[in-house]
């Protein structure tokens, strides 16, 4: 399938791709950053700026005379619906999802929420606030689980754990990064995750990706280097499966109302195709997900680029 993207935005507007930003993230974000600025160029947009997002990011738009904004950020500021609302209120239109969203999706308990209410399969799991019970919360969950910070990217923060000991300790950890923790029970299954982009009004998914790490889980280590994860790409699914995943990706998109991308994680146990979660701002690294789900079907990473960026001004 071929698809024919044409610019919405004139190639001589001022375009401030945002990045690296005060997230935990921001080491990844400043890579995604770099490589959509030079595809940016490559397509022939005479005005595209880095700008490494921190507390003075509005005397930095208006410096420069930004025009319109590509979301290259990822994690807390930047992937929560603060930029966002930011970009909103100084009328910069920008690429990928809106507030809204973003801070529904950056919030894996709210998410789950959302998605429950159409029947989405999701794991089994609690949600625990600083301070709460944690051995009572879990009382009807099964050993081993997975701990997770509720609004955390790239695993930061995430442990998997076995028994009481070890699960007392990973959330005090997660909670460091959040005070907020998700707790789910570990389930032996599939690994993968698939892009889901928009262009003219169509709303599609990507290839879907498989995900074979090296660890024991798909953690920091096992995403950021190379050799650490097998991608299998297409994913060795079954027919029926491939069609339900790519079904369920998409509409998880539309139920938390997300716009330009995202890219929808799961967990595939048996025949059931669990969500893990939903990301508004997927990396767009050499080594990121996004790209290479894009690329399998013919959509090079310029045009990846050109997509998102055609985003611009459709989030509201």
């Amino acid at each position: 399938m071929e698809y024919s993207v044409q610019p919405k935005i004139d190639k001589n507007s001022k375009i401030a791709v945002l990045c690296g930003g005060m997230s935990s993230e921001r080491e990844v974000s400043l890579r995604s950053g770099k490589n959509c600025h030079s595809a940016l160029l490559r397509l022939g947009f005479k005005n595209p700026v880095i700008v490494d997002v921190d507390e003075n990011i509005t005397e930095k738009l208006k410096r420069e005379k930004i025009e319109y904004a590509y979301n290259a950020l990822h994690g807390k500021y930047g992937e929560d619906g603060c930029i966002q609302g930011l970009l909103e209120i100084l009328k910069i239109p920008y690429s990928g999802c809106g507030t809204m969203s973003s801070a529904l999706c950056m919030n894996k308990e709210y998410t789950k929420k959302i998605l429950s209410t159409a029947g989405i399969p999701l794991i089994k799991s609690v949600f625990i606030r600083k301070g709460g019970d944690i051995l009572e919360a879990v009382k009807d969950l099964r050993y081993p689980m997975m701990i997770k910070p509720v609004s955390e990217g790239s695993s930061f923060g995430m442990s998997k754990v076995e028994d009481e000991a070890e699960l007392l300790k990973a959330v005090e950890e997660a909670q460091g990064y959040n005070p907020d923790v998700l707790i789910e029970e570990y389930l032996v299954g599939i690994c993968a995750t698939v892009g889901v982009l928009e262009n003219e009004g169509e709303t599609f998914a990507t290839e879907i990706l498989e995900l074979r790490p090296k660890n024991e889980w798909y953690d920091y280590e096992a995403k950021y280097t190379k050799g650490l994860t097998e991608f299998v790409l297409p994913a060795e699914l079954s027919e029926e499966m491939t069609k339900r995943v790519k079904e369920i990706a998409v509409k998880s998109h539309k139920l938390a109302d997300c716009s330009g991308v995202s890219r929808v994680d799961f967990h595939i146990v048996g025949d059931i195709p669990y969500v893990l979660e939903i990301n508004t701002s997927p990396g767009m690294t050499d080594t990121s997900d996004l790209p290479a789900q894009a690329a399998c079907m013919g959509i090079d990473y310029n045009t990846l680029v050109l997509l998102i960026l055609n985003s611009v001004g459709l989030n509201k």
